[in-house]
């Protein structure tokens, strides 16, 4: 395993927690070095008073399904190569 790929491998777990379970403050996203991605999610969990918790708890629950299922390969062309912000 190269030092690429054990990178991605333990990026993409941590991503992966983070996101099914504190996906509405963004968490997932500094992980990966999205700052701005991450502030806007956790900006809108906060300025609404947790009224848009719940979607930004869907769209953080969604990405890191997304991240677990993808292989270490994927994940790191996808989102450390490509730096895929969204989805």
């Amino acid at each position: 395993m190269t030092n690429t790929n054990a990178e991605a491998n333990s990026k993409k777990m941590v991503a992966g927690i983070c996101g099914i379970l504190l996906g509405a403050l963004g968490v997932h996203k500094f992980v990966l070095g999205y700052t701005k991605e991450g502030l806007i999610m956790l900006l809108v969990s906060v300025l609404t008073c947790g009224f848009a918790s719940p979607v930004m708890g869907v769209i953080g629950l969604v990405e890191g399904i997304m991240y677990l299922t993808k292989s270490d390969e994927e994940f790191y062309t996808t989102y450390m190569a490509a730096e895929k912000g969204w989805f």
